[in-house]
């Protein structure tokens, strides 16, 4: 999806693009969550997964340009190896299947594609300690171009063994050496906020973070 968002002071916003199985307690959920900011300050997103119902797996990232200037790509690539988010070109989080350490990956449900504008002034923007302005209302966020490909429902049961699914071929099941010290980039530049080194919210490192992404 190309998106453009809310320019401005747009603190206490999220603009969302999304992937959910709506399926309550088990749920899958991908999640581009763009935190809205003061003006002058830099745009945060905010990646997260939920695998058979858990979450709780956030990484933030300020974005090294203007979000709202012009429309950008953000891609999420989904299949049995892997997911990748990305900003234009750039890997910004990854998150491997590692379910043979016994740990949850998204693969057994189909997911849908959403996208949400919300107010969320209690935690979005420095913690919430910067309201939403609503003498700046309303709020506009830009979205084209809109493209998906991917098996139909009933989806990922059989997924896997289709040939003709490019997204599973091996050139998508790593990050080639020049998306990789891109993704080295962004962690080293720009990563604000990342749960697997947050230990208040987790004294016990979580599994994933140790199997490594």
């Amino acid at each position: 999806m190309k998106i453009k968002l809310i320019p401005g002071d747009s603190a206490g916003t999220v603009t969302a693009f999304y992937m959910n199985s709506n399926t309550d307690t088990i749920r899958d959920e991908l999640d581009f969550e763009f935190l809205g900011n003061r003006t002058g300050q830099p745009y945060t997103v905010q990646t997260n997964i939920y695998a058979r119902g858990k979450g709780n797996r956030e990484q933030r990232v300020n974005l090294w340009f203007d979000p709202a200037a012009d429309f950008h790509t953000y891609t999420i690539l989904w299949n049995h190896r892997h997911i990748v988010f990305y900003v234009d070109d750039v890997p910004v989080r990854v998150y491997k299947n590692n379910e043979a350490k016994g740990i949850p990956f998204p693969k057994l449900q189909p997911m849908g594609v959403y996208s949400t504008l919300w107010e969320a002034d209690n935690w979005a923007t420095r913690g919430g300690l910067e309201k939403i302005d609503w003498s700046k209302a309303p709020f506009y966020a830009y979205y084209k171009d809109f493209d998906i490909e991917g098996c139909p429902v009933p989806g990922p049961s059989n997924c896997a063994s289709n040939p003709s699914n490019w997204w599973e071929g091996t050139t998508y099941q790593s990050l080639s050496p020049l998306q990789a010290r891109k993704y080295k980039w962004v962690r080293m530049n720009h990563m604000i906020y990342d749960y697997c080194t947050d230990k208040s919210r987790f004294p016990v490192t979580p599994p994933e973070c140790v199997a490594g992404f």
